[in-house]
């Protein structure tokens, strides 16, 4: 073991000046970078979410959106391709910034620019942005280029979003009120179609059904006492010859006074004998009006001879009464049948009266909700409008910083000695792997399978030591001056040092392992 040790020992004293040389390159090569990397200036602005002036209950916007989620939003419109390129070009954030791809700017501009939010419950809702840039004037100019975009973005979200939601509700509201008029025609040709047997007047059509079967049974009774009547006389005129059924309303006055007369005589017969004045005085006026009666009678019977007999005029006059009171029957029928036909149509047309009615609410609450709706959203556009509901206001603009915040050249030149010595421990173990001589006697027998004697180890001679130096020094002055080379050509032109060595890293994935 202690043979090993000292072995070992003096291989790294054999190759000390090597491995001394490759670490102080590595050293020097990283303060030449600390040195060489350009200054950083890192400066930032800070926003602050504020709350509606107008309280809720009093009129409430109608953008709804956290200030968390808000700000998200913000930050991916902001942190859009053509935002990015459109401020690199304008403030010539990169000194070749011409010559640089779409793709590279936009890189760069997202890996400088850093935006933290910071939000809670009964906590103000936060947002820090922040640019780094090699000149002050540039990160301050960016970042409030930022902070106008924001408030831009802000603005334009809500005033939008208000907007959207207004012409929404005015097309609704009007989508509604058309429906309306739709609909309320459509129950107007209804009614006007079935006019005749709505629910409406369905008792006053009951009570008239039950007056017209009343006055067609009437008429139908009239009829047949007419018929009766008519039929009555036919026979009583055949058997007898005459009309007995004298209408005392068809009398002439004479023929009254005759009866009256003769009524008084049987009254005073009945009373006084034949001799008595009065008797004698009533028998006397009855004897004239009796010649009075019979001249008219007479008279009468000649012209009605001449006309039509008594039975015809009875039987015509019957007759008439019969056609009047069958066509009064005839028309009661035909109004019954229509509107018995109307209330039995009554029931179906109260259930499509009812539909459409109820179509017609349903459009109506909904145009009325609509028009509640459509009322707060042009409250909620005239807030966002005005400036009066939740906005983001600048606590702290961006300021011109006065020293560099970066790069950490300390560490850099702490990260080229690390590096220098890991360079140096891995040369030595590549030599050992690479190295397959005999160099011990525990080799030899490990590799010959003998064991010898003695071990006489090889005697360089000082040409030969002389030319493996020399041969050692080229290597690594070849080595160092082409790294050298390398780098000054990629920072001439193809990139900065700094933005090589930050995709380098990137590319590796070593971001989160390096300390800087």
């Amino acid at each position: 073991m202690k043979s090993t040790i000292k072995f070992y020992l003096a291989l790294i004293l054999r190759r000390l000046p090597v491995m001394a040389l490759i670490a102080i390159v590595a050293v020097g090569m990283g303060v030449a970078i600390a040195v060489q990397l350009p200054n950083v200036y890192s400066t930032s602005a800070r926003l602050l979410v504020v709350g509606a002036e107008i309280p809720d209950e009093l009129a409430s916007s109608t953008v709804n959106t956290g200030a968390a989620e808000q700000l998200d939003v913000i930050q991916q419109l902001l942190l859009t391709r053509a935002n990015l390129i459109d401020i690199a070009n304008r403030h010539s954030v990169f000194p070749n910034v011409r010559d640089m791809t779409p793709d590279s700017i936009v890189e760069q501009m997202r890996r400088r620019t850093s935006i933290r939010s910071t939000s809670g419950r009964d906590r103000a809702t936060l947002m820090t942005i922040s640019f780094e840039a090699s000149d002050p004037q540039t990160a301050a100019n960016v970042v409030n280029d930022y902070v106008t975009l924001v408030l831009n973005e802000n603005v334009r979200y809500r005033t939008d979003r208000a907007e959207g939601t207004e012409s929404f509700f005015n097309q609704e509201v009007s989508r509604l009120s058309d429906d309306l008029d739709i609909q309320k025609d459509r129950i107007l040709r209804f009614k006007q179609t079935n006019a005749d047997a709505l629910p409406d007047n369905m008792t006053f059509r009951m009570n008239r059904q039950t007056l017209l079967q009343e006055r067609v049974a009437e008429g139908e009774r009239r009829i047949g006492e007419l018929t009766e009547q008519k039929e009555r006389l036919i026979a009583i005129y055949e058997a007898s010859g005459t009309l007995s059924l004298t209408n005392e309303a068809n009398l002439s006055p004479e023929e009254r006074q005759l009866r009256d007369l003769q009524r008084q005589l049987n009254e005073a017969l009945a009373i006084y004998s034949e001799e008595n004045p009065r008797v004698k005085l009533l028998r006397t006026r009855l004897s004239q009006l009796e010649a009075a009666v019979n001249g008219q009678n007479a008279s009468s019977a000649d012209k009605n001879a001449e006309v039509a007999s008594p039975l015809d005029i009875e039987v015509g006059r019957i007759d008439a009464q019969i056609d009047y009171i069958s066509r009064q029957v005839d028309e009661a029928e035909a109004e019954l049948a229509r509107v018995s036909d109307s209330i039995a149509r009554t029931p179906s047309n109260a259930i499509a009266l009812e539909a459409l009615e109820r179509d017609y609410e349903n459009i109506q609450s909904q145009y009325n909700a609509a028009v509640s709706r459509l009322a707060r959203a042009q409250t909620g556009e005239r807030i966002e409008l005005m400036s009066k509901g939740q906005r983001i206001a600048v606590l702290e603009q961006a300021s011109v910083p006065t020293n560099p915040t970066g790069p950490n050249r300390p560490r850099i030149a702490q990260a080229g000695v690390l590096a220098g010595f890991a360079m140096a421990g891995g040369l030595f173990v590549l030599l050992e792997l690479l190295n397959n001589a005999i160099r011990r006697p525990k080799e030899m027998t490990t590799a010959l399978g003998i064991t010898p004697f003695a071990v006489l180890s090889y005697i360089e001679t000082d040409q030969e030591r002389r030319r493996r130096r020399l041969l050692w020094i080229l290597v690594i002055g070849g080595l160092i001056a082409g790294v050298s080379a390398a780098i000054w050509a990629a920072h001439t032109y193809y990139l900065p040092i700094d933005l090589l060595y930050t995709k380098v890293v990137d590319q590796l994935g070593l971001k989160e392992m390096l300390p800087f």
